[in-house]
């Protein structure tokens, strides 16, 4: 069974490929999003029988988000893969997520936040994970916006 994990939330773009919740090969792009997701889609199409994708949903760059939303879901309708969304803290060890200006988007008991960091706060790049075995997907699909309307 093959699977697609894609973060698109922040540079470079990351898509992973897993074989039974393993992974199996990664892609590392750097660009926009709407540049970058076509053309590797092309190439992912042709090389693997897709089941199912997952996305980062929130939080993030909006536009990035909303474009692999528009993009995956299109795929998911033409070509009949299953989309579920995850949250980018499953990837980034739950650290801070740039946000607008010097805010970050940060991950409390409370639920997610925008502030300003800490001084002693720890910051990690996201990764893609060797399993999909313990990510937490949810087949509500639509981004979700944590920041107030301008």
């Amino acid at each position: 069974m093959i699977e697609v994990l894609v973060i698109s939330i922040s540079t470079p773009l990351l898509v992973g490929i897993y074989k039974d919740k393993q992974l199996i090969k990664t892609y590392e792009k750097e660009g926009m999003t709407s540049d970058i997701l076509p053309s590797l889609f092309k190439e992912i199409l042709t090389d693997f029988k897709i089941v199912k994708i997952y996305y980062v949903n929130t939080p993030g760059s909006y536009m990035a988000i909303k474009v692999a939303y528009i993009f995956l879901k299109s795929i998911s309708i033409v070509k009949n893969i299953s989309l579920e969304a995850c949250c980018g803290f499953e990837f980034n060890e739950n650290s801070p997520i740039k946000a607008i200006g010097k805010k970050y988007f940060i991950n409390s008991k409370d639920g997610i936040k925008v502030d300003f960091l800490e001084n002693n706060c720890k910051m990690s790049a996201f990764k893609l994970p060797e399993s999909l075995k313990n990510i937490k997907s949810n087949i509500d699909t639509l981004p979700i916006y944590n920041l107030p309307a301008v």
